[in-house]
């Protein structure tokens, strides 16, 4: 994948080391700074640069008026055998959602699933960075999250749910996982925020304006639709419906309407909710040939005409590009991020 005209290229590494730089002017933990930047220069790698390093100085946005903490006090409380609750005392959503799946991971090592709340949270990226862990690991790994209202639920078109992404990962023998990675809506809300920022367009069907009607103006985008668009939104929906369930209700997090919006009144916080479930698949009686089956699965999918890939794998064809040419900055961001760098006193990458 490339950018668009204009778009100038940057190396991981280097976005790496100024994503860091910014973080640590908060006096985050060196550690926790690593880690966030690291999973969005990794996001950008795969190719997915509506949740990759163009989302940092959303959350730098959000440091600055408080409404995320820096030094987060995280509690873990185990409710049980296979299950835990972890409170991110409004901490950044992706140092708290690797916590929680790591935790979800021990479990599963220990009683064969582990399944890990979070509440209290903030914004965790894209969830196939959580999912892919366990399954390296050996382990099925699923992670959802949800968000403000962005999507209008199918019949309606005023916003309500989020965009409410799922993400499910397996082991497979001798290659990176089998990764499904997808929003429950076409597309996600942060592509309508590249797209107003870039002065683009977005495709047709997939977001309505205030009136209820199609439109590709990203300004005028009110809701995006659920996956399956205005015919067959209804599956979209009900997915995004069961996501809300698990990382809103479940973990006494709000729901849609009542969470803060993105980007706007950055001094609430959001308290976002986030869920992970890890299982062994040792316990089944699949497991032992379980990943060598998966990777018998691909190769005998790749043979079918057409050579369809599985999941994940165009993920990983573009990080294989960008780790050689970089990954591309679109001009609207080069100038948030050269902002940022004067602002905050760093080294701009560009």
């Amino acid at each position: 994948m490339s950018g668009g005209a204009g778009a100038l290229n940057v190396g991981a590494a280097v976005l790496t080391d100024w994503a860091i730089a910014c973080l640590r002017h908060f006096e985050l933990p060196e550690d926790d700074a690593r880690c966030l930047a690291e999973s969005l220069v990794q996001t950008s790698l795969w190719g997915i640069d509506s949740h990759g390093i163009a989302r940092l100085t959303h959350y730098l946005n959000r440091l600055t008026h408080g409404s995320i903490q820096a030094r987060p006090e995280i509690v873990v409380t185990r409710s049980g055998p296979g299950t835990a609750q972890v409170a991110g005392d409004r901490g950044l959503g992706i140092v708290v959602a690797h916590r929680a799946n790591r935790l979800a991971i021990e479990l599963a090592r220990e009683n064969g699933i582990g399944a890990v709340g979070v509440s209290d949270s903030s914004h965790c990226g894209a969830v196939g960075l959580y999912s892919r862990v366990a399954a390296r690991e050996g382990l099925i790994g699923m992670a959802f999250t949800h968000s403000d209202k962005i999507a209008a639920p199918f019949g309606g078109h005023r916003p309500f749910l989020g965009t409410n992404p799922i993400s499910l990962a397996f082991p497979r023998e001798g290659s990176e996982p089998v990764c499904l990675d997808m929003a429950t809506t076409s597309i996600p809300w942060n592509r309508v925020m590249n797209a107003r920022r870039e002065g683009a367009a977005i495709a047709p069907g997939v977001a309505v304006d205030g009136e209820g009607g199609d439109t590709t103006d990203a300004q005028a985008a009110n809701a995006l639709r659920p996956l399956g668009g205005p015919d067959y939104g209804h599956k979209g929906y009900g997915l995004a419906l069961i996501v809300e369930l698990l990382c809103g209700p479940l973990n006494g997090n709000p729901y849609g309407p009542q969470i803060g919006p993105m980007y706007a009144e950055l001094e609430r916080p959001r308290r976002i909710g986030a869920f992970f479930v890890a299982i062994d698949p040792m316990r089944f009686a699949g497991g032992p040939m379980f990943a060598a089956t998966v990777e018998h699965m691909a190769r005998a999918l790749a043979a079918e005409p057409g050579a369809p890939r599985m999941p994940g794998d165009p993920e990983l064809a573009a990080q294989a590009k960008r780790r050689v040419e970089g990954i591309p900055i679109e001009p609207g961001l080069t100038a948030e991020m050269r902002a940022w760098s004067s602002r905050l006193g760093v080294a701009s990458p560009l």
